[in-house]
């Protein structure tokens, strides 16, 4: 539930249990909220011994894993430092429940989502917070517009994880949007929130991304 990129229910988000929270060196800001990496234990460094060989999961990106300065260079997510910390049901499809930690090989790879993608609208009668979520594709967002009835396409701009925000009153209108991922595949969602919508509705689309 939460976390830096902002999904909230993850169930709802169309991200289910295989998640994992990324290292600061991954999340890069939230710039990589939503997308999939293919992970396999690694058995040949040590702590391979805790793999469970020939496994791999492919988890997606909905949290960040901060540093704790506590502990040496800042623990296992500390600066400079790939790190996935893993969902328990996605750890212990390759490692070993109680291990800790495990070595892995790690690749980005493309999301296969259920349905559409998923706007959330919040924000109040000055700007609007949108949340993109339930991307395919390379899983994350690049670029966002947000068209109401009454207005021109504006370019929306990321105020942290997967929120997008801009800086428009638009109550009472209703939205269309536009998003091209951070694989260069763009797509425009017309008339996905009536203009009776209100803060706190997610809108599903029937569009998705492939790349």
């Amino acid at each position: 539930m939460g976390g830096a990129c902002g999904y909230d229910n993850l169930y709802n988000a169309g991200y289910g249990v295989n998640n994992a929270a990324l290292s600061a060196t991954l999340f890069n800001d939230g710039a990589s909220c939503g997308q999939c990496y293919l992970i396999t234990c690694d058995t040949s460094r040590p702590g391979g011994q805790s793999c469970k060989p020939g496994s791999s999961i492919t988890v997606s990106a909905t949290n960040l894993c901060p540093a704790n300065y506590a502990l040496p260079n800042g623990g296992w997510c500390g600066p400079g430092r790939p790190h996935f910390d893993m969902s328990q049901p996605a750890w212990e499809h390759i490692g070993i429940y109680g291990a800790g930690v495990i070595p892995v090989l790690y690749q980005q790879v493309k999301c296969s989502r259920s349905g559409g993608v998923r706007f959330s609208l919040a924000g109040s009668q000055y700007f609007l917070l949108v949340n993109v979520q339930n991307l395919g594709g390379s899983g994350s967002v690049g670029a966002a517009w947000v068209k109401g009835d009454r207005t021109n396409w504006i370019q929306m701009s990321r105020n942290w994880g997967a929120n997008w925000h801009a800086l428009a009153g638009l109550v009472g209108q209703g939205l269309s949007f536009a998003v091209t991922t951070t694989g260069g595949q763009y797509i425009q969602f017309w008339n996905v929130a009536p203009g009776w919508w209100q803060f706190g509705q997610t809108y599903t689309t029937n569009l998705n991304f492939y790349y």
